[in-house]
């Protein structure tokens, strides 16, 4: 690719302007990278997705059972959903994404996991608001529901986000997980101790992991969080 920077795909939606863009960094030996932003806010980049790919990897490795129904929230560029096929244990894994934008990315192969997702036969992408979802009553239950939508349970994307981070909120999303089911959620920077104590209050159990990884751009590391959570009923 010649030029620094090419703008992939711009549209609008309901919660801002949507933009896949992808562009090249002398320092970084011209490797594409692809950057999602909504609005203002900067959604995801292929540059860091360690604590992404971490997300999938803590929440599944908490479970025992050898074969496993998976929910993952939010898209992105892939790269939760793609670490979770990559466990063996697997059987069916559902992607939830509210921004159609998001999903003819990963259908069209316009981002670079796009393709293993689509020829995984276990990922089923689903074009639905996550949070609605959980507000209604499960007709299927889950092992694991695996979550990366917003930057922190205190930085919400849209306000009508804020209330699944509450207790009430988290005893609905509580209701699609089978008994020992894991919650598994990203969050940008160091974990909170408020959302992690608000979490013991709803599940059996809760801990927070700090995921450090490097940043090639400032030549240090940066950080990031995944809460892990287990309802542990019989």
């Amino acid at each position: 690719m010649g030029l620094f920077y090419k703008e992939l795909d711009f549209r609008s939606t309901p919660i801002g302007d949507l933009m896949l863009r992808r562009r090249r960094m002398p320092q970084l030996e011209d490797c594409d990278i692809y950057e999602v932003k909504l609005g203002e806010d900067f959604l995801m980049t292929s540059l860091f997705h360690e604590a992404e790919s971490q997300l999938a990897k803590l929440g599944l490795s908490a479970l025992k059972d050898s074969s496993l129904d998976v929910m993952v929230g939010g898209l992105g560029l892939g790269y939760t959903a793609a670490a979770a096929l990559e466990d063996g244990r697997v059987g069916s894994l559902v992607v939830v994404e509210y921004l159609e934008g998001v999903l003819e990315w990963h259908k069209t192969g316009l981002v670079p996991l796009g393709q293993t997702l689509m020829d995984d036969p276990r990922c089923q992408l689903m074009h639905a608001d996550f949070f609605a979802l959980m507000r209604e009553m499960p007709t299927k239950k889950y092992d694991a529901i695996l979550l990366d939508i917003d930057h922190t349970p205190t930085h919400v994307l849209h306000q009508s986000n804020t209330h699944f981070y509450t207790e009430s909120g988290l005893e609905e999303l509580k209701q699609h997980l089978k008994p020992n089911g894991i919650f598994s959620l990203w969050a940008d920077g160091m974990p909170e101790e408020e959302f992690t104590h608000r979490l013991t209050g709803v599940f059996s159990s809760a801990e927070a992991h700090t995921i450090e990884f490097p940043n090639p751009v400032t030549g240090g590391s940066s950080k990031g969080a995944v809460y892990v959570a287990r309802t542990n009923e019989p």
